[in-house]
Parts: C-alpha cells; sequence; structure tokens
C-alpha cells in the first residue's frame, strides 16, 4: 500500500514542533536521539509500540565492532581499520565502499560510544565455534573472517562483540533479558536522561513537506486521533525492515515470503519507514535481500564433516559462518543438502536437525539417500584422501577442521529447507548517503530525511555476506549519523 506525503499548506495546525523528529525506537532511533541531543537539538521520538526497543531488543545483543577495541586489546587480538574495512568490502561488494571505511574507520569510537551509554562489555573472548554463545563473554567470532578467501584478503580478527545479557548469562532470541534487551534499556535511558521527549503507541501515517520538497513533520495517530508534529531540523526513519508486512515480502522479497522461513523481529516491523521514505522521493536498495539461517553447529567436531546436495556434490565450506551456510542450501537443487559424518566426529546437533539414519557403508547411505550412484563414494574418497594430509583443495577449510571420515558408521543430518527451523529477516531499504539523508533515484539528498536501520540500505544486503552484529553495529552507527547531520541543518 502506497503512502501519500501532505502538503504543509494543507495542515491547519500543528500539535507539537521540534528540531528532530525520528520515527521509531530501536536501535537505530536510539542512536540518533542520543546524538541530536548531544548537539542541541530539541528531539522527539514516537514510536508505534507500547515501549521502546524494538526488534533490537529481542536480540542477543551482538554488535560488530573492530579495528582495535578495548576488548580485543585486553585479549591480544590484533586488528586494524584497514583489514575491517577489506573484510566488510569484500563479503557485500555492492554496499557503499564509503559507508564501510567509515563504519571501519569508526569502530573503535563507536565500541566506546555504546559502552558509555548503555553498559559495559565483558572483557573475556570465547574463541569457540558457536551461532550465538550463551556464556557471557563478549568478543566472539561471528562471521566469515577465518574462511577462504577472506582469510586471504584481510588478516582474520573476531568483531562480535555481545552485550553482557541479565545475570551474566544471555537469553536467546525472543525471549526477555538478553543482550539487545539490556543494551536498548541503556540506550533509552541515556536518552531520557538527555532530555528526549518519548511518545509511545504513536502510528506514523505521512510525511510532510512543504513547496520546496523538504520534510517538515509528520501526521501520526494515536488512540485514533490525528497529531501533527512539526520539525525544524529534520526527520528520521528508524522504523525497522518490513518482515511482518506480507504483501511487500510478496511483492520485494518473494523467496523469503515463503512461510517455510521464521520471520525475526517485533510484530510491527512492517515497512512503515519504507513506504514513508519512498512517499517523499526515496528509492530502495536490495529489496530481495535477507539473513536467514539453520546451523548445523555446535557442537565444532560437526565442522569436520562435509555438506553434500541431491547430485551427491559438496557445495560450501563447511566452516562458514552459518547463514553463509544456510543461504547456500537454499541455492541447492531442491533446497536439499545432507551433512554427512563419521562415528568419530558425530555429535548432536544445537540446533535442532533431525539425524536421518546411520549406515555401515557409504555405499549404503549413497543408495537410501536417493543419490547418483557412486556420486557421494567418489565425494567421500576425493576428500578422504587429500584430508589424510590435512587438505581440502575444494573449499580449502581451516586445517583444524579438516579430517577423513573413515570410522564406520556413517550418519546423515538433514540440512535441507524445510526440514529444520529457519529463521530470518529482511535487509532491504532506502538508499541512504553516509550522513543517513535519504537519496532521491539521481542521488540528490532529499532536505530534512534521514533514514537508518533496517530500513536503509547500508552495510549487509544478504546471507552470504552477513556477520553477526552487522545489523546492530550498523544501526546504532547510522542512527548518529541521522541524529548529528540533522541537528546541524538550518530550522526550517
Amino acid at each position: 500500500m502506497a503512502f501519500e506525503t501532505i502538503a504543509l499548506g494543507d495542515v491547519e495546525r500543528f500539535d507539537e514542533t521540534t528540531d528532530v523528529l525520528v520515527i521509531g525506537l530501536g536501535a537505530a532511533g536510539a542512536g540518533a536521539a542520543i546524538e541530536a541531543r548531544r548537539a542541541g537539538a530539541d528531539v522527539t521520538v514516537i514510536e508505534r509500540a507500547s515501549a521502546g526497543g524494538g526488534s533490537t531488543a529481542l536480540s542477543g545483543g551482538f554488535i560488530y565492532l573492530g579495528g582495535g577495541t578495548r576488548v580485543q586489546k585486553l585479549n591480544g587480538i590484533e586488528d586494524s581499520a584497514q583489514d575491517m574495512y577489506l573484510y566488510l568490502r569484500e563479503m557485500s561488494p555492492e554496499a557503499d565502499p564509503a559507508k564501510a571505511r567509515l563504519y571501519a574507520d569508526s569502530s573503535v569510537d563507536h565500541f566506546d560510544w555504546i559502552e558509555a551509554n548503555a553498559v559495559p562489555f565483558d572483557d573475556r573472548f570465547y574463541p569457540h565455534k558457536h551461532y550465538e554463545h550463551s556464556s557471557a563473554e563478549s568478543l566472539a567470532w561471528t562471521g566469515n573472517e577465518q574462511v577462504w578467501p577472506y582469510r586471504e584478503i584481510a588478516k582474520p580478527a573476531p568483531r562480535g562483540h555481545k552485550m553482557p545479557g541479565k545475570d551474566e548469562k544471555h537469553v536467546g532470541v525472543g525471549e526477555t533479558g538478553g543482550g539487545g534487551q539490556v543494551l536498548m534499556e541503556g540506550l533509552i535511558a541515556t536518552a531520557e536522561t538527555l532530555g528526549v521527549r518519548i511518545e509511545c503507541d504513536a502510528n506514523a501515517r505521512q510525511l510532510i513537506v512543504d513547496a520546496d520538497g523538504r520534510v517538515v513533520g509528520l501526521r501520526y495517530t494515536r488512540f485514533q486521533q490525528d497529531h501533527y508534529v512539526r520539525a525544524r531540523r529534520g526527520v528520521v526513519l528508524a522504523t525497522g525492515g518490513f518482515s511482518m508486512n506480507q504483501e511487500m515480502m510478496d511483492e520485494y522479497c518473494p523467496v523469503f515470503a515463503d512461510e517455510v522461513f521464521g520471520k525475526l523481529g517485533s510484530g510491527y516491523v512492517q515497512g512503515v519507514g519504507h513506504r514513508l521514505g519512498e512517499s517523499a522521493g526515496g528509492v530502495f536498495e536490495h529489496m530481495d535481500g535477507f539473513f536467514i539461517t539453520s546451523p548445523f553447529y555446535p557442537p565444532e567436531s560437526l565442522l569436520k564433516a562435509i555438506l553434500v546436495n541431491v547430485e551427491g556434490k559438496r557445495f560450501v565450506a563447511e566452516d562458514s559462518y552459518h547463514s553463509r551456510s544456510t543461504a547456500a542450501v537454499l541455492a541447492q537443487p531442491e533446497r536439499r543438502a545432507y551433512l554427512i559424518c563419521d562415528n568419530a566426529i558425530f555429535g548432536r546437533c544445537e540446533y535442532p536437525h533431525d539425524l536421518i539414519d546411520a549406515w555401515e557403508t557409504v555405499e549404503e547411505m549413497e543408495r537410501d539417500l536417493k543419490l547418483p550412484e557412486g556420486a557421494l563414494q567418489k565425494t567421500m574418497a576425493n576428500y578422504n584422501a587429500h584430508a589424510a594430509s590435512g587438505e581440502d583443495p575444494e573449499f580449502r577449510k581451516l586445517p583444524k577442521w579438516v579430517q577423513p571420515l573413515t570410522e564406520a558408521p556413517f550418519a546423515a543430518i538433514d540440512c535441507s529447507i524445510g526440514s529444520t527451523p529457519i529463521l530470518g529477516f529482511t535487509l532491504g531499504g532506502l538508499k541512504t548517503s553516509a550522513k543517513g539523508e535519504v537519496l532521491y533515484a539521481d542521488g540528490r539528498p532529499i532536505p530534512g530525511l534521514y533514514a537508518a536501520g533496517a530500513c536503509a540500505s547500508n552495510l549487509a544486503y544478504d546471507s552470504m555476506g552477513y556477520s553477526t552484529g552487522t545489523c546492530i553495529g550498523e544501526s546504532t552507527f547510522f542512527g548518529r549519523q541521522c541524529g548529528k547531520y540533522a541537528a546541524a541543518q538550518a530550522a526550517a
């Protein structure tokens, strides 16, 4: 459903006037509000839910930061802004390189900002391979930094910084008390202390635009009553993604729209910010992009297994980050894949993947899985021949994850799409500048309009190039950019 703007001349009255109006109080909105207020602007935030937090409050609270943060240095981890930039560019080559450069160069400062405005990170390092560890250590590997070819393009370093949950224990997605909730409680408390006004249960309806095309306010409804807010310096869109809007999913992201995928996030991620920005002349980027995951590890031993498709062939490095592996499965014939283990490495997946069966020979497994005759046997023989020397010339797994699969019985774990819960969220959004300005199709900024978080397209745009913590990292950082630059504008 398309949104329309309101001409300033058609507004009879304003119920409130502010310098910067922020729509949405998740990670991006909180970052924008804090930065705008610290820049001296009068700031109002409206939030659709009855309390702030958004989808971030339902997350584990990972933030992708590097370049030599305090926690990295405490644990003897060497990292540089240049290596972080090279990694981000390689993982998301279609993203604006200026944004990747700015984010990498500013990462240590942003880490310090998060700590100063929320709560301190735990000082310890979690060295194991896990999709989202449950202990309190803040620093962890959360991407493809050690996966070939990325480890040869940029020096690997762990950059996942997890905000500690309550009682020093992380709580799972969708539950309360996790690091994401702690992060949002800290950011909202900071905003309130600074004097940011927050109005909840407010549903954004239409942007107000003056005769020159500048965005100068908003109409929103609260308990079925209209409210009009004048924004003298700028409006910041920070309303989240569109995973819960089936109409938009069908239109822009039809693959992820499939009901086989569970949708993560607040119930209010309905694409309102996308539509508001579009109504003012904004354009979208990467709207078909999404994050999905169905991790087959831990236990770590399963990384020594091989993933094969219905042709009996490998198709991805098994030590890849879990969303990369899941996206690779999605691209396979019939969306089917099997994780092949031997007795030496077998373990029950922590995530709910089904064990299909176990066999005394690879030939029997191949037959029962209905794979082409001889295909799996050839794949296993080739893999084992090289693995005996600790090598994997086909996908170049790290040597620590390479081991011959020769000890019977042999097991197959079902990693097919639809055989196990697969969760995700949208990544596409409004095209913006590094300052957070919403852009017209020709690249000019729309005066008075900014966007950050999941309603804007910044660093991550697909599962193949995602690293845990990217969304909260870019949401808070580019939210800050929006607040800073909006507050610096001349009053309309």
